[in-house]
């Protein structure tokens, strides 16, 4: 960012300038040098603009989705939001995290390499002790974590996976596969020092305690569907993520959906004072003939006709024809 001028110096500027003191051509050139940057080849540039948008709105959704886990399973206020997306070196981002700490290394196939959850050990501390029915409380004791309390912790990572998953289904379908629990970042192997890596920071408050969730993953694992996290892409994808496999699974589900199902005899009006006079053995006349078709409704809606009889000794009726949208049926 450009330094910003006081008035003074604005004024000590314009009179150098008209005294001669200063030439405008020198500034110019001057301004000129100013637009080289200095870049560094062991942090280069992998993503674009377009794809951090794509992986912030992936990752909003994958908090939105945690928000909703967390707050069924601790059952108390859980609020995630995506702080910042970055790329860096994964040197350093081993550096920006506590040497103890939580991390949760996951695979994701179709996807090469391995990706990485790292939570702050006051939040992981927050939830075991929601879980164990304490008050949410955060402690960073993560260095002496019980085989007890690191199968817990673990357990519940790993439930991670399947809103991560969905997260994901708008660009790729995922399958994540949680490969190793880890507390020391001297033990999690998944890049090379200088490689670049993309960082989601996620801005966790567990009841009363509040820290960061990171999702790290490497440029390499990325890589090949770089072109489909373009913006453009994206929406194309987004468009079309209602595949026929997705129609043919709502049709199986709508298919053992209960319904009501009702043969009509027939219908009667009465008055208040012809139902208090009713008595044992009274007939009660319908409005159709014995040889008149029954009409069978499907939830209020007409939909066939039928006649009516027994089988194995049950009340039934027969399907004899179905009724035609728009078709006028007196009952």
């Amino acid at each position: 960012m450009a330094d910003i001028l006081s008035q003074s110096e604005i004024d000590a500027l314009l009179s150098a300038i008209s005294t001669g003191e200063m030439d405008a051509n020198d500034l110019k050139k001057e301004e000129e040098k100013k637009k080289e940057k200095v870049y560094d080849f062991r942090r280069a540039l992998r993503f674009s603009k377009d794809h951090f948008r794509s992986l912030s709105r992936i990752h909003e959704n994958f908090a939105r989705l945690l928000t909703s886990l967390l707050s069924t399973q601790l059952r108390t206020y859980v609020q995630i939001t995506v702080a910042s997306v970055d790329q860096l070196p994964y040197e350093e981002f081993v550096r920006s995290v506590p040497a103890l700490t939580v991390l949760n290394v996951f695979e994701s196939a179709p996807l090469e390499g391995r990706m990485v959850i790292e939570v702050n050990p006051n939040i992981a501390y927050a939830m075991l002790d929601r879980m164990l029915g304490g008050y949410g409380a955060g402690m960073n004791k993560i260095d002496n974590l019980t085989e007890i309390e690191s199968k817990l912790i673990s357990q519940l990572f790993e439930k991670f996976l399947k809103p991560y998953s969905e997260a994901w289904s708008s660009v790729i379908d995922l399958e994540p596969d949680m490969q190793a629990f880890e507390i020391n970042t001297q033990f999690l192997q998944m890049a090379s020092p200088n490689d670049t890596v993309v960082v989601i920071s996620l801005s966790t408050a567990i009841g009363e305690t509040s820290g960061m969730m990171n999702v790290c993953i490497p440029h390499l694992t990325l890589e090949p569907i770089l072109p489909i996290l373009s913006s453009k892409q994206m929406i194309s994808k987004k468009n079309d993520s209602f595949s026929e496999e997705d129609s043919k699974k709502l049709e199986s589900q709508v298919r053992w959906a209960p319904i009501t199902l009702k043969a009509i005899l027939g219908e009667a009006t009465l008055t208040v004072d012809d139902v208090l006079d009713l008595g044992r053995d009274d007939v009660i006349p319908l409005n159709r003939r014995l040889d008149d078709p029954l009409v069978v409704k499907v939830e209020e809606s007409p939909k066939f006709l039928a006649q009516p009889g027994k089988k194995n000794q049950h009340l039934a009726v027969q399907i004899m024809e179905i009724i035609s949208e728009g078709d006028d049926e007196n009952e």
